[in-house]
This record gives C-alpha cells, structure tokens and sequence, in this order.
C-alpha cells in the first residue's frame, strides 16, 4: 500500500489544556461562552478529572483538573495578559492562546454578551497588514476581528471574526529561524 503525500487532517479533534477548578471552569465555559459540555471523565485512582466541551464542527476543548498540578506560570506556560493589556509573549512549546471562529456579523453582540457577565475584554480588534498589525477604522484590508478575554485561571481566548477571504498575497514573510531570534541572519 502507497504511503499518502500527507496526512488526511479533518480538524482538531481537541485541545487539552489544564485548570485549577473545574466546577469553575464548566460555569465559565457553559454559562458565559455556552458551549456544551458533553463528555467527562474520572480518572482512575484520584488521579482528577477530563471534561469536553463541543467548540463546533465536530471539534472539542477538553480540561484535564489534577489535584496536584503545579500552579499557573503567567509568563512562561501561557501570556501575562490580553495583547492589548499586556505582553504576549510564552515559552517556546506552550499554548498561547485559543480562537473560536464566529461570524463577522455576531462579534459586536458576543462581544456585549461577554461584558454583560462581567469578564473584562477588548475592544474589537480590526487586524490589517500595517505596520502595528492593528486598525482602528474597518476598511478592505482588515482580515479579521478579534475580541481577547481569559478564562477565570488566566488562559488568554480569543473570539476571531475572518472578514475577508486569504489568497496567495497574504503569505508573504519567510519564516524566522532560531538564528535570528540569536541576531544572527543566516
């Protein structure tokens, strides 16, 4: 049998990411962001708890809650803050941050919903090509809009409105290598 050219992915299964409360975690995730939570899991020998939550199109956000996890590491396993808040940056190999896809028509009024349950977000970001990546007028060259907020443990999430359809020209910067993140240019 031919091995294929590439792997047939159909979409992200899940993303497990780590919290410290999980009653908490499923009333921010199912109460404020409503999504469904349709599988949990104990497991074995108190080792703590897996829960799933449907995120769309067959895809799911899963938390693992260990009674001994180590605490959060702001900085290092995830950003300090929002990007408009604060400094983005993580660690080579963490998880920076999570987007849902939404409509570009509802990111106004998810936006609102967010506010209304009292977690503290951006603005709408209008993201452009510019120098500063960042508009604050929608015109043409906008090609998504962005609302950033954390979860009650701090993982930064993002609700990501594409408004324009990718072509070729939007991939035009070659990719840095370690040796420029050294000064070095190859």
């Amino acid at each position: 049998m031919p091995v294929p050219e590439k792997l047939n992915l159909q979409g992200v299964s899940h993303l497990a990411l780590v919290c410290s409360d999980m009653a908490r975690t499923v009333d921010f995730y199912t109460n404020v962001l409503g999504l469904e939570l349709i599988k949990t899991v104990e497991l074995p020998v108190g080792m703590g708890q897996h829960f799933f939550f449907d995120i769309g199109n067959g895809d799911s956000l899963a938390f693992f809650w260990f009674p001994e996890a180590p605490p959060a590491a702001p900085g290092i396993a995830a950003p300090v803050a929002r990007p408009d808040n604060g400094d983005l940056t993580s660690a080579v190999g963490s998880m920076n941050h999570i987007a849902f896809q939404v409509k570009p028509e509802d990111i106004d009024d998810y936006r609102q919903r967010l506010v209304d349950h009292g977690v503290d977000c951006s603005e709408v970001v209008n993201h452009d090509d510019s120098e500063w990546t960042v508009s604050e007028e929608m015109h043409p060259g906008v090609y998504v809009r962005s609302v950033y907020f954390q979860d009650p443990d701090g993982i930064l999430l993002e609700l990501a409105a594409w408004t324009k359809v990718l072509d070729e020209s939007d991939v035009r910067h070659a990719p840095a290598s370690a040796a420029d993140r050294e000064g070095v240019v190859a």
